[in-house]
């Protein structure tokens, strides 16, 4: 099991700010890939990846990182300063 976060408008669009994931998949990419198959709410949010960022273990990563091992998987818009 995978606590999944999501942030700001990644939250509007799924509804959530946290779930509890049973996934197999090696990567963020392949997690996206079920997320996106779930239901319509989660492909509108997922739909853009330019858009958005993930973090595993509260540490910035990639989407092709690997999953082995992560408890947290977060999913945030870029980071504007000001």
């Amino acid at each position: 099991m995978i606590d999944v976060l999501y942030f700001a408008w990644v939250r509007e669009r799924i509804g959530l700010p946290r779930e509890r994931v049973e996934t197999a998949a090696p990567t963020v990419m392949a997690l996206v890939e079920e997320l996106r198959a779930r239901e319509e709410r989660y492909a509108v949010a997922f739909a853009d990846l330019a858009s958005l960022r993930v973090a595993l273990d509260q540490e910035l990563a990639s989407f092709d990182a690997p999953l082995a091992g992560v408890r947290e998987v977060a999913f945030f818009p870029p980071m504007t300063g000001g």
